[in-house]
């Protein structure tokens, strides 16, 4: 029953991008057609669930006996860097058109401050390996859904006929907040 109670938190609850407000900088800039948002959201979520069960080991197994915990940042870093090299290689040769689209996002993805965010909240909150790794991939499926929603109103909106003032980016961000407002609606549910 935990196991679900942490699925359905990351992704519903306590999404990183709609309550937490991280990874917003791929949430903004590959949020214009459904397909790269979708490109990006497994990208994301091949590498929290794997950056999560590899963090565990090198928290539990090497910086805890060693008495290195003050490390943890720079080897979870290192850690979602290598993933996401995997990544990027792997898009180049399998869709090359994906990895265009994607561009100087993909190795954002290092970066990603929720990438880093849920292997460190899963040290945080004394998670076990099976509780890290459904947290890391509940995160970013969660992350997966908004951006993917996000992308599915931001291509309606092109089509529509809006404001001169709301076209573009101000109505992109008034529409993130609008969703972020209807997330809010499922604090509680755990």
């Amino acid at each position: 029953m935990n196991i679900v109670m942490i699925l359905v938190g990351a992704v519903l609850v306590n999404n990183f991008v709609l309550q937490q407000f991280l990874g917003i900088c791929p949430f903004l800039g590959v949020s214009k057609k459904i397909e790269t948002a979708f490109g990006m959201g497994m990208a994301v979520t091949f590498v929290m669930g794997i950056a999560s069960l590899f963090t565990y080991f090198i928290q539990h197994y090497l910086l805890v006996p060693l008495g290195m915990e003050y490390m943890q940042t720079i080897a979870f870093i290192l850690v979602i860097a290598v993933l996401v090299q995997v990544v990027e290689m792997v898009l180049k040769k399998i869709s090359f058109s994906l990895y265009q689209a994607l561009g100087v996002y993909l190795p954002l993805i290092t970066t990603n401050c929720a990438v880093l965010g849920v292997t460190i909240l899963n040290v945080t909150k004394s998670y076990n390996l099976i509780e890290s790794v459904i947290n890391g991939i509940g995160a970013a499926l969660g992350f997966t859904l908004a951006i993917v929603l996000f992308a599915g109103i931001r291509e309606r909106l092109t089509m529509s006929n809006m404001p001169k003032w709301m076209e573009g980016f101000p109505g992109a961000l008034i529409t993130a907040g609008l969703i972020s407002v209807a997330f809010a609606g499922f604090n509680g549910l755990i």
